[in-house]
């Protein structure tokens, strides 16, 4: 059982893979997105799902440090909420409280030069928030 996930930003969307045990994630891709066009990007996301038969779709949702919803997770609730509305697939919304931290720090321990590819960073954050929603199983 395959599952997808989303590291949801204003420009880019990170999206990683499971592989079909579930058990490892890997990045796969970023989505480019153009902010006020919601809708191309949940059609990109679900094209991915599709092509790679995903059985669960993951949203990480930005939560600040306490916990509240601020500003960057009212818009990521709304976007996996408009997904989820378009899809059969289980849309699930996780915390992704300092994923995008711990995929700098990765990127940047195994050699690699995060800070100029953006995309790449997404695409690991997106790993992150799918590797600790399959620990966690």
């Amino acid at each position: 059982m395959r599952i997808l996930a989303l590291d949801v930003g204003d420009r880019r969307i990170g999206v990683a893979l499971s592989d079909p045990l579930g058990m490892l994630a890997f990045p796969l891709t970023t989505i480019k997105r153009a902010t006020p066009d919601t809708d191309a990007a949940i059609d990109a996301a679900l094209a991915l799902a599709e092509e790679h038969e995903a059985a669960e779709i993951l949203v990480g949702i930005p939560y600040l440090m306490s916990g509240r919803i601020g500003a960057q997770a009212h818009i990521t609730l709304e976007f996996a909420q408009a997904l989820a509305e378009r899809t059969h697939i289980p849309v699930i919304r996780i915390d992704e409280r300092l994923s995008s931290i711990q995929a700098d720090r990765m990127l940047s321990q195994s050699g690699a030069a995060s800070t100029r590819d953006r995309g790449r960073t997404d695409a690991a954050a997106a790993a992150v928030i799918l590797q600790s929603y399959l620990d966690a199983r």
